[in-house]
């Protein structure tokens, strides 16, 4: 017990250590340098003091034993001494005695040493072994379907969704739409809607409770994720970009040969080439935090999604860290692929500013985890609805 608790708060330790400086920033700002360092303290304490009481315990585990221990000895050579004086034993027989007992408590006391250490080693695997007795998830066992040909249909069937941690609080109830092929459809809704959920679903990253989803007819879980996963492009609210260069981030994930043009073309779509190439070393620019701006980081993300030539396109919040003129020039790139008849593609927007999804197909507005409102921008401004209250909050904000 006491090396579990040594290994959790040693570990907690880190971790407060660890998450402060990665948001040093925040620390500094708002100057809670003095709380930070009283978290960490605080399992430092806990952690001094479960190591004092182990420490306590082995020292007078060990005074107990070798004061039994030498007390034996003692009490042995007395009684073998004055069984000699008496003639009831030879010194021959004391002494081969005195010698077994020391070899059998010796070994006794190392058995006991290393049955400590190995509890000790327990200890600090348990949760290894705790994530070994877990199974893989279905999606990567498995080896499922490719179909010939992805057209790119999406339909959520009566899918239901809550988290492990939260099996109470429902974050999807009953969904039911369809998305057809080349289709843009935007998803609309208040912070905790569920529309983000909605996308993990639909990369599978979580299971639906209840319902189905599938892709162009076919269930989604008995499809090849890794082949599937081949065919989408997704671009998340703050995309997180690897320690490389910016080729390497922009050509990330993407099995088929590409050429340097094919890179610069999508970065050019993406609105990136320009700041790219006033970049130290331009596409070899070694990526860092300090390097690249929010909004700089999403059009390589963008990049990397419209370089992958996806059938299925998913931008979660894609916009929200760019300037006015790029969300300008990229919701003409969502005008041109919806117009492109070349460009088989179904796209799906999940925005908070609504100015970037008023040319979709299809809008959906969602509110409490359900679909509330379904339709296209003018279809849904005369029903003057959640959306149409949306737009006006959102026009007031900006005026």
């Amino acid at each position: 017990m006491a090396a579990r608790f040594t290994q959790d708060f040693t570990a907690y330790a880190n971790e407060a250590a660890e998450e402060t400086f990665s948001l040093i920033r925040t620390v500094r700002v708002y100057g809670t340098e003095g709380k930070e360092l009283g978290r960490y303290n605080n399992w430092l304490e806990k952690l001094t003091f479960v190591s004092c009481q182990e420490s306590l315990a082995y020292g007078l585990w060990n005074m107990s034993f070798h004061t039994l221990y030498r007390s034996m000895q003692v009490f042995a050579v007395m009684l073998g001494g004055m069984s000699i004086m008496t003639g009831h034993v030879s010194t021959e027989q004391l002494t081969k005695y005195i010698l077994y007992c020391e070899w059998l408590i010796y070994a006794t006391w190392r058995m006991v040493d290393n049955v400590s250490s190995l509890l000790q080693a327990i200890g600090a695997s348990e949760n290894v072994f705790q994530l070994m007795q877990l199974s893989p998830s279905d999606q990567f066992l498995s080896k499922g379907v490719k179909l010939q040909r992805l057209m790119g249909q999406v339909q959520f069937v009566d899918v239901s969704f809550h988290y492990p941690l939260r099996p109470t609080v429902p974050v999807l109830e009953h969904l039911n739409f369809s998305i057809e092929a080349n289709e843009v459809v935007a998803v609309v809704g208040l912070s905790g809607s569920g529309k983000t959920t909605l996308v993990n679903l639909l990369l599978r990253l979580y299971e639906p409770v209840n319902g189905q989803i599938y892709i162009d007819g076919f269930p989604l879980r008995e499809l090849d994720m890794n082949w599937l996963k081949e065919n989408i492009g997704y671009v998340e609210q703050d995309p997180q970009l690897f320690h490389t260069s910016v080729k390497s981030n922009i050509t990330y994930g993407c099995n088929r040969d590409i050429k340097m043009e094919d890179i610069e073309s999508a970065a050019k779509v993406a609105y990136a080439h320009d700041f790219i190439s006033s970049l130290p070393d331009g596409y070899e620019s070694l990526v860092d935090s300090n390097l690249l701006s929010g909004g700089q980081k999403q059009r390589i993300a963008i990049a990397r999604a419209i370089l992958r030539n996806p059938v299925i396109l998913v931008l979660d919040e894609a916009t929200s860290a760019l300037d006015s003129e790029t969300e300008h020039h990229v919701r003409g790139v969502l005008q041109a692929i919806k117009n492109d008849a070349n460009a088989k593609r179904t796209v799906i927007i999940i925005a908070h500013r609504l100015s970037t999804i008023k040319a979709a197909d299809r809008i959906i507005i969602m509110d409490g985890g359900q679909i509330v409102e379904l339709g296209s921008h003018n279809e849904l401004l005369v029903k003057d609805g959640l959306y149409s209250k949306l737009i006006k909050l959102q026009a007031d904000f900006l005026a």
